[in-house]
């Protein structure tokens, strides 16, 4: 699951031979996985420990976040598809996603006093209501860690599927990636900027996503209330989102992800997923609003090339047995995608600036870095992660 928006900046467990609990058919997924969480970490580690190894070509993190995103997009519709359950599919990803997400946000507001928070998070009562959503990016509202941006279209991407699954939509059969990556183009054309902003938009999806999952869950009201879910996402990703073009060109890469799942079942086409990525590549040269580095179109074209590419050739691999390291490091990916910024964080604020400090240093604390991170991430999945999805798996499962 993703990079810094433009506006920022102990020995590790034994790895296993397989994963637990990881299907060797989707060990390739996890592989992926595994690589994006360690682009997204070598971003960051790179921007503040060692800046001369940094690439320039290409934005590591964004590539990363792209793989992310490709995987979600793959793997989530056909999941919500073969459970046919979308109660049992929102269960999931509750306690998939909030217990970890909770707990980061608890300890970097108790570190405050030490660590400020960033000054992108809003200072009154609706940074509570954004916070709740995860719809953090899409209602203008900053994360209080910032790779929690991502989670942002994550979720606007399971409002969506969820909808077209209620409505009886099988997504990937109707080019939505190509809806998406027109969308983003035009968006790029014609907004500088969200038509919509303000605190109350935090509020106003807070009460929507509340009272709209209620119904989903418990079964009263449920497609329309998954509908009106859905209506809302997409509301809020092309007039809220910051950069609308680019919301929108995130769901095309994920609603890529799926459009290639399909074709792979011989469901589908290629050719949604070339236009999608022409799309998506251009966009920014046209864009009102392309000004950060990342998104100049060498390096931006450069960086969907590569998350391409590094897809493609998990898919062609995915038969062969997986590196047992990646795997590790898929499973554990979410786990290091949050923690990391805040130990990284932690640690320049003792060590000072590195940027410019002696070579040795900075390698010195870029490997002490990760021996923090790599454990506490395995730590956090062994004792939250994997014990909050087997309890959703239990309320899931009929007797």
């Amino acid at each position: 699951m993703p990079a810094a928006r433009p506006d920022d900046v102990a020995a590790a467990p034994p790895v296993p031979a397989v994963a637990a609990g990881t299907p060797a058919r989707l060990a390739w997924l996890d592989a992926l996985r595994g690589l994006g969480a360690l682009a997204v970490v070598g971003e960051h580690l790179l921007t503040w420990a060692m800046p001369w190894l940094r690439p320039t070509s290409f934005n590591l993190g964004m590539y990363g976040v792209l793989v992310f995103f490709l995987v979600s997009g793959y793997i989530i519709p056909v999941s919500l598809e073969r459970r046919g359950d979308v109660r049992a599919f929102w269960i999931s990803r509750f306690f998939r996603l909030y217990p970890l997400y909770l707990l980061v946000i608890v300890v970097v507001l108790a570190l405050s006093f030490w660590l400020p928070v960033r000054r992108e998070v809003p200072r009154d009562a609706s940074a509570l209501a954004s916070h709740a959503t995860m719809l953090l990016d899409v209602v203008g509202a900053g994360g209080v860690v910032n790779t929690m941006w991502t989670l942002s279209y994550e979720m606007v991407f399971y409002l969506l599927v969820a909808a077209l699954f209620v409505a009886g939509v099988r997504v990937g059969r109707s080019a939505l990636s190509v809806a998406f990556a027109a969308a983003a183009m035009a968006a790029g054309l014609v907004l500088s900027n969200a038509p919509l902003t303000g605190a109350w938009l935090s509020w106003a999806s807070l009460a929507v996503f509340g009272l709209g999952l209620t119904c989903v869950i418990t079964g009263y009201f449920r497609t329309a209330a998954a509908v009106v879910l859905g209506v809302m996402a997409l509301t809020l990703l092309l007039t809220a989102s910051p950069t609308p073009w680019f919301g929108a060109a995130i769901l095309a890469v994920m609603f890529a992800g799926t459009a290639i799942h399909r074709w792979e079942r011989g469901a589908g086409r290629l050719w949604p997923v070339a236009v999608t990525a022409i799309l998506v590549a251009l966009t920014p040269v046209w864009a009102l609003d392309a000004g950060w580095w990342w998104v100049r179109p060498p390096v931006w074209i450069t960086t969907i090339v590569l998350a391409a590419a590094t897809f493609a050739g998990g898919m062609l691999l995915r038969t062969r047995r997986v590196p047992a390291p990646l795997v590790w490091l898929g499973v554990i990916s979410y786990s290091l995608y949050l923690l990391h910024l805040p130990i990284l964080t932690g640690v320049i604020a003792i060590t000072g600036d590195l940027r410019w400090a002696p070579a040795p240093l900075q390698i010195g604390i870029s490997v002490l870095c990760l021996l923090l991170m790599l454990p506490a991430s395995w730590l956090t999945y062994r004792y939250l992660e994997r014990p909050m999805q087997s309890y959703a798996r239990r309320l899931t499962t009929p007797p």
